[in-house]
């Protein structure tokens, strides 16, 4: 197994080679579609149809936006959490969605790269749905984690010969400090998924927005002590704003 890490628009691009073919680790934004595609056809010499499965981890911006449009230039299927393709539905959905766009580009933007097309449709039509502990179709050594808490449908990819462990979002970093995501929409299902990672004692954890890390290295304690124990997203962050507008405080009638 070969795990080839491709810098992405906002993100890490995670790419596994072996005898199956190729899998994408995450559903990357659509502006990394392109990117994919070349290193796929010029630095492995491989014909696009070797991208055989494609997994949204969770249906954000720059894990989810390049997930169709990859479907539709290699033949790829998409695999996902049950949730997953609820999460943007209704017209709350659809304005989280056109807030996460914002968020995309807002983020884009700090770290220098050019405003790009990142639009997806909100709804996804995938192909399979995962459940917590399956192997990957025709990756058998790729486990499904369930660890929800960022949103209701994340997914953390284990490869179980070598306990390496892609967990997307479930950690970031702010200052060089290891924090929780932003949103966290499900605190206690957060820490839940915190302490399942920590008890699996990968030898290395992937991420998204990080460098990858020794499983042994990261401070699950110190990652758990910053958890909110509130939703944390952006209806919360509304409603204390209007309430701080008003002149209240939250928790005050």
């Amino acid at each position: 197994m070969q795990l080839h890490i491709i810098p992405g628009y906002i993100q890490n691009i995670y790419l596994v080679q072996d005898a199956a073919g190729l899998l994408l680790l995450d559903g990357c934004s659509r502006a990394d579609v392109s990117t994919v595609c070349d290193f796929i056809r010029q630095k492995l010499a491989l014909p696009l149809t070797a991208l055989k499965l494609v997994v949204v981890t969770h249906m954000h911006p720059d894990h989810a936006g390049g997930a169709h449009l990859l479907r539709r230039k290699t033949g790829a299927r998409i695999a996902c959490h049950p949730k997953a393709c609820l999460w943007y539905s209704g017209l709350l959905g659809r304005t989280a969605h056109i807030i996460d766009v914002s968020l995309t580009w807002w983020v884009a933007k700090r770290l220098g790269k050019p405003k790009r097309h990142i639009w997806y449709n909100p709804i996804l039509k995938a192909d399979m749905v995962l459940a917590d502990g399956q192997q990957l179709p025709d990756f058998p050594d790729w486990q499904v984690i369930y660890t929800p808490g960022h949103t209701d449908h994340d997914l953390s990819l284990m490869h179980q010969p070598s306990k390496q462990l892609y967990i997307a979002d479930l950690i970031v970093s702010v200052k060089k400090r290891l924090v929780p995501p932003y949103p966290v929409c499900h605190p206690n299902q957060y820490k839940q998924s915190l302490k399942r990672v920590s008890a699996l004692q990968p030898s290395r954890l992937y991420f998204a927005h990080l460098a990858p890390r020794t499983g042994e290295s990261i401070n699950f304690s110190d990652i758990l002590a910053q958890a909110p124990t509130l939703p944390k997203n952006h209806w919360h962050s509304m409603r204390n704003r209007i309430l701080h507008t008003l002149g209240w405080q939250t928790g005050q009638h």
